[in-house]
């Protein structure tokens, strides 16, 4: 058996009427169930749990949910994340146009355009310190 894809991603939050606010009408989300501690949505094709929970708190690392998004409207999307007064708490330093940024819960998330391709082809002309590629999982270079 192997992994074919995400199945859905749950995150816990502190309030659920505002977190499905900012995923609906920020994040341009379909709520498609809502119960009393929790709610499921639609965002493109991620099934995204929304659990209720009141130790929901900031994370202190780098683990995030970055979403695709197309070229077109990565610019307008970026400017509704902003003036919802979502903080941002990274800037991009890697190809192709990112945008991080926190949901009402504190939950870093990234809206990106790119994929693991077009991300490879970038690390092949400036790998990062060590790093290797594999293709067909056998070893292809080691940066030095």
């Amino acid at each position: 058996m192997a992994i074919v894809g995400v199945n859905h991603v749950t995150l816990a939050v502190r309030d659920l009427d505002r977190a499905v606010d900012f995923y609906v009408q920020v994040l341009g989300g379909a709520r498609r169930a809502q119960w009393a501690r929790g709610a499921y949505l639609d965002l493109g094709t991620l099934w995204l749990c929304l659990e209720l929970d009141a130790r929901a708190a900031r994370q202190a690392d780098d683990s995030h949910l970055a979403f695709s998004v197309d070229a077109e409207g990565f610019a307008s999307l970026g400017e509704a994340i902003r003036l919802s007064g979502a903080r941002i708490w990274k800037e991009n330093r890697s190809e192709g146009a990112s945008l991080y940024f926190e949901d009402p819960d504190g939950h870093k998330l990234e809206i990106h355009i790119g994929d693991l391709r077009t991300r490879l082809a970038s690390c092949r002309e400036k790998p990062y310190e060590g790093m290797e590629f594999f293709d067909d999982g056998e070893r292809e270079t080691q940066a030095q």
